[in-house]
């Protein structure tokens, strides 16, 4: 069990008094078996009326309206969490789906819906013929297939911390062979999704206590992985960035079907880009019993990218 303590700031500034618009945040982190959230502040400069709201798949989102103008805004969401998730997980897959290929029930079908559905085109069959290669036979063991997939985005590809906005396509990352966590996340699912199975993108934050995980330092403020539907384990979680599954040294913040639904901060203002200054992320997950070491590095760039 780990106890921690996260601090993730925000921080715009603008050349002159400009008037913002509502933002939109996904900053509380989200619940499950094994996270239990102790404590969350939510601080905003200038003052802003926030209004809560779950959207389809459960996430808390936050709206923040504002009144007048002003030279800077400033997000800050402090909370605290304690994870129980495992090292070494045991899934209770139900016998129908421990080889693949297998077939959702009616009802997991009808709910996953677009989640089996992949998002990208490939119409050459670039992505297809890629998850293909780790399929050995059919039928095969799905855990080993998918544990495959997932070490075989990192040993395949070269891992690059960005910071621009945007995400690569998987037909993308595969042909330039580098990528930061979230293509490798976008990816995983689209590969998942490739071979008829239900898969999400998940925004958050790396634990990351002895600094040895890849993403839990340097420019990049958070995480992002995926979740696969495997019926009776349900959502297990693969990070392809550190060749790991289980839920151990993640928290999340956000599900979605798409990449660009998970964004921590989307807003807007009045004005031109040259308005913008400046844009700076910090984000902080320490020890609740330790608060000197710090487990993510200052970040900056696109706004709150998932690197």
């Amino acid at each position: 069990m780990a106890c921690l303590d996260i601090v993730h700031t925000t921080t715009y500034r603008y050349r002159h008094a400009v008037s913002l618009g509502p933002h939109r945040l996904m900053l509380r982190p989200r619940e499950t078996r094994e996270l239990r959230l102790l404590a969350h502040v939510l601080s905003i400069s200038p003052t802003a009326t926030v209004t809560w709201a779950h959207d389809v798949v459960g996430n808390s989102i936050a709206t923040a309206v504002f009144d007048g103008l002003t030279d800077h805004l400033v997000i800050e969401s402090r909370a605290t969490v304690e994870l129980t998730a495992p090292a070494w997980p045991v899934f209770a897959i139900a016998a129908s789906a421990a080889q693949y290929p297998f077939v959702y029930a009616a009802d997991e079908w009808t709910d996953l819906g677009a989640l089996t559905v992949p998002q990208y085109c490939d119409p050459d069959g670039r992505l297809s013929r890629w998850v293909e290669d780790f399929v050995m036979a059919r039928p095969t063991d799905t855990l080993s297939l998918l544990k495959d997939i997932s070490n075989g985005v990192l040993t395949q590809i070269s891992y690059q911390s960005r910071d621009t906005e945007g995400t690569q396509s998987p037909i993308e990352t595969l042909e330039r062979r580098w990528g930061s966590c979230r293509d490798f996340a976008v990816l995983l699912a689209e590969a998942a999704r490739t071979l008829g199975l239900g898969s999400r993108i998940v925004s958050g934050y790396l634990s990351d206590v002895e600094r040895s995980l890849i993403g839990s330092a340097g420019s990049g403020s958070t995480h992002a992985w995926v979740e696969i539907f495997v019926p009776g384990a349900g959502w297990i979680a693969f990070d392809p960035t550190n060749r790991s599954f289980g839920s151990r040294n993640l928290i999340p913040l956000a599900v979605a079907r798409n990449i660009a639904q998970v964004t921590p901060v989307a807003g807007s203002f009045i004005g031109t880009n040259v308005d913008l200054l400046s844009m700076e992320v910090l984000v902080r997950v320490e020890s609740a019993s330790a608060q000197n070491n710090s487990l993510l590095a200052q970040g900056g760039g696109a706004d709150n990218a998932l690197v």
